[in-house]
């Protein structure tokens, strides 16, 4: 796949590594260095990207705030247009993103097309949506507040920010960059792009869709390299008017750091599934599962602990365990559905929980099972409190299930949680649903479905630990842009009109 037909300029044939893109080019690194990417189901190096030096980055800082001047006095229709050519492309070349999506993370391949054509239908709906926002603004007069003469017209507007640096996880490298890009571009600002490591060549592959796309010369950048070198460079870069990140912990250093700048964090989750006695036990079951294992566990919405009422508790663990006996377990290639995790040190980080739950007596479902990075689904029953699975976040095939006499005991340990992305609640009773949704400290509670981050146009956002500011496309447009007002003072009338 590497360096043939339209993709063929970002890959260095010589050394066999991927370049970074800056001012419209594909460049080779000064330092010579490149980072491996281990791909996780064979476990072996399968790309190589640039490890770009801190010179680079302020140079790409600096193309970035020039390009971002004219691209703010483009109008409003021509970045969409821009948009929708490069959402156009990107859905034309899924197959070959999509390769380094089973290759890099190991996402089934069904799931990795379908990210990337998520990702493009996202850019086309932002285009759109931007152009409505940021179309509209605002006149105020002075006689609406107490004390004061019709003297004065506020015009307000939304301008852009400058240059916003886009840090995606690995698990969608491609969907969430683009839900950080897109708005960005729309807004008129500049991009900076630092992607995941794992995920760095689909990335790098989706950002040469908007190079093809003809977007203004140092507009849209994106380097590789070790977060050691040019992690806390970039997040504390004075060229940096906006951060908007997905991932895990770093996000609360990178808060710290950042300085005065607004900061969009999506930072993990433990998101709790809360099973009432009069719940339809299917649809429960099933949102266990898919909640639960999709992609091998390894998404921020995904089923982390299950809060049961006793009295149904055995009925759903029956129906689970059927339904996870059919999951197909095994390489991405293969379209299965648990596919091996994205590193050896996740891999041995979920095994540590499993052991802890093992030793504090919580019941194993099914075996524990690993080869490698590939971890068979299990479910933990009888977890209690006291189990490090009860509130860490594994990120992984692993689900425990805590069996709870009441419903306050099942929001008091959601609540509990320094965690608060999303959280599901099952139920027949309308009523009941809204009151436990109001009880729950989450972002979002789904009422009858496991959590999930879609539509991209819905609000998505964590309390506590879980994040600071609000996604979706359109709350993200506006989090990218800054009011300005214009105030025009009329001259005092010198004589009476009419």
């Amino acid at each position: 796949m590497a360096g043939n037909g339209v993709f063929a300029e970002i890959y260095d044939g010589e050394v066999e590594v991927y370049k970074y893109y800056a001012d419209g080019h594909w460049h080779k690194s000064s330092s010579a260095k490149s980072v491996s990417i281990i791909n996780p189901t064979t476990r072996k190096t399968q790309f190589k990207v640039q490890a770009c030096t801190q010179e680079e980055v302020n140079k790409v800082m600096e193309a970035a705030k020039v390009a971002q001047k004219a691209w703010a006095r483009t109008p409003l229709w021509k970045r969409a247009e821009l948009l929708h050519k490069a959402a156009a492309i990107l859905k034309e070349h899924k197959a070959p993103i999509a390769e380094c999506l089973v290759k890099e993370i190991a996402k089934p391949a069904k799931d990795a097309v379908t990210e990337v054509v998520r990702s493009g239908d996202l850019v086309s709906y932002t285009a759109e949506e931007g152009v409505r926002i940021l179309g509209e603004g605002k006149l105020l007069v002075s006689d609406s507040f107490p004390g004061n003469e019709r003297s004065k017209y506020c015009l307000s507007s939304k301008i852009p920010l400058g240059v916003v640096l886009a840090i995606p996880p690995f698990n969608y490298p491609v969907n969430l960059a683009v839900s950080k890009i897109a708005p960005a571009l729309i807004a008129g600002n500049a991009l900076v792009l630092k992607p995941p490591t794992q995920g760095a060549v689909a990335a790098l592959h989706m950002i040469h869709c908007f190079h093809l796309a003809g977007f203004p010369k140092g507009l849209i950048n994106c380097v590789t390299g070790k977060g050691s070198e040019i992690g806390d460079f970039l997040t504390m870069h004075p060229g940096v008017n906006c951060i908007s990140f997905t991932g895990g912990d770093t996000g609360i250093a990178i808060s710290k750091k950042a300085g005065m700048i607004p900061l969009q964090m999506e930072l993990g989750g433990k998101d709790a599934c809360i099973v009432l006695e009069d719940a339809d036990l299917d649809l429960v079951a099933a949102n266990i599962v898919k909640g639960g294992f999709s992609y091998s566990g390894q998404r921020c919405t995904a089923v982390k602990v299950v809060l049961i009422m006793d009295s149904v508790a055995d009925e759903v663990v029956e129906k689970v365990k059927s339904k996870m006996g059919k999951l197909t377990v095994g390489p991405p290639e293969d379209d299965c559905d648990i596919t091996p995790v994205v590193t050896e040190s996740s891999a041995n980080f979920i095994e540590g929980l499993v052991m802890d739950a093992k030793e504090k007596g919580a019941t194993f479902c099914q075996e524990y099972r690993r080869e490698g990075n590939l971890i068979w689904p299990l479910l933990l029953d009888h977890v209690r409190p006291d189990m490090r699975i009860a509130w860490e976040e594994p990120f992984g095939p692993v689900l425990p299930i805590i069996r709870i006499q009441s419903v306050e005991e099942g929001i008091h340990h959601c609540n509990a949680s320094n965690f608060g992305l999303q959280g599901c609640v099952f139920t027949r009773d309308i009523n009941k649903a809204i009151m436990i949704s109001d009880a729950m400290e989450t972002g979002t509670v789904q009422i009858n479905s496991a959590p999930a981050r879609g539509p991209d146009h819905f609000p998505f956002q964590g309390l506590k630990d879980s994040g600071i500011g609000s996604q979706g496309i359109t709350n993200s447009i506006n989090m990218m842009v800054k009011v300005k007002s214009t105030v025009i003072n009329l001259p005092a009338p010198s004589y009476t009109m009419g």
